[in-house]
């Protein structure tokens, strides 16, 4: 997979986050440089570039999520909908997308759910920004590699030794 431009942090907002807890803006689909199949404008945007493991994604066609609408109250209010507002959470489909997450980039879906229902979208979003920014290059981490597709330096935290995704 070919990698294009930098992308800097300000690519981290708000509507990259999927109900699911993932940061899209950090996300191989997300960050390649779209020449072969167009560049994934995250869950909450067309199919169009998406992979197509995230087009049929059975957590963002999940039919409890139509019934879901705003989710925390006072600060933490957010105006997206995220499954931790679902009265099935956590999925056993979730808790299998945590474990493999974890277990192979280092990264836990619960844990980002945990964080934006306690501290809010704007704060999660802002932890995001600081927490996937390359020390070396100051580009966009990605959450499926072991080092910066930019500068090659290595990810902190990443668990799995694989090549990829």
């Amino acid at each position: 997979m070919k990698f294009g431009t930098k992308r800097s942090p300000e690519v981290i907002t708000a509507a990259m986050i999927a109900p699911c807890g993932m940061n899209c803006a950090i996300c191989s689909g997300f960050l390649r440089d779209g020449k072969e199949k167009g560049v994934c404008p995250g869950c909450g945007g067309s199919d169009a570039g998406k992979p197509q493991s995230c087009v049929a994604c059975r957590i963002k066609n999940c039919p409890e999520f139509a019934g879901i609408e705003h989710a925390g109250t006072g600060a933490a209010a957010v105006d997206q909908a995220f499954c931790f507002a679902c009265a099935k959470y956590p999925c056993t489909r979730m808790k299998q997308l945590d474990k493999r997450y974890r277990t192979k980039y280092g990264m836990s879906m619960l844990e980002n759910l945990e964080n934006i229902r306690d501290l809010g979208l704007d704060e999660f979003v802002a932890r995001e920004r600081v927490r996937w920014t390359c020390t070396g290059c100051g580009g966009v981490i990605c959450v499926h590699r072991q080092e910066c597709v930019y500068c090659g330096q290595p990810r902190p935290g990443f668990a799995h030794h694989s090549e990829g995704r």
